[in-house]
C-alpha cells in the first residue's frame, strides 16, 4: 500500500519561503512520477507542479519561477521549495502519485501567507 507523509508548511509573510516534503513508502519511489496540488478555500483543487521519474519538471503558470519541485530517490522524498510567496498561495498543499486504479494522496499541509 502506497503511503505519502508530508511535512513542512506553516505561516509566513509575503515574500518569504517555505519548503514542503513528501516521503513515500510501500512503493518503488524512483519509478513514480510525483505531483503537488493545492486547495484554497472556495476554489477548486489546483495542480501546482510535477516531476517525472527521470526528474523532468513542470509547473503551473501561477508558480513558475517561484516554486521548485525536486526529488531525492535515496530518501524516497519529494520536495517543493516555495519562494517569493504571495497571499494567493495560501492553501492546503497535497502531494500525489497516480496508481493504476487510484490516486494516492498525502495528508495535506497548510501554507498560510500573510500580507
Amino acid at each position: 500500500q502506497v503511503q505519502l507523509v508530508q511535512s513542512g508548511g506553516g505561516l509566513v509573510q509575503a515574500g518569504g519561503s517555505l519548503r514542503l516534503s513528501c516521503t513515500a513508502s510501500g512503493t518503488i519511489f524512483s519509478s513514480r512520477a510525483m505531483y503537488w496540488y493545492r486547495l484554497a478555500p472556495g476554489k477548486q483543487r489546483e495542480w501546482v507542479a510535477g516531476i517525472t521519474s527521470s526528474g523532468t519538471t513542470n509547473y503551473a503558470d501561477s508558480v513558475k519561477g517561484r516554486f521548485t519541485i525536486s526529488r531525492d530517490n535515496t530518501k524516497n522524498t519529494m520536495y517543493l521549495q516555495m519562494n517569493s510567496l504571495k497571499p494567493e498561495d495560501t492553501a492546503v498543499y497535497y502531494c500525489n502519485t497516480k496508481g493504476v486504479f487510484r490516486d494516492y494522496w498525502g495528508q495535506g499541509t497548510q501554507v498560510t501567507v500573510s500580507s
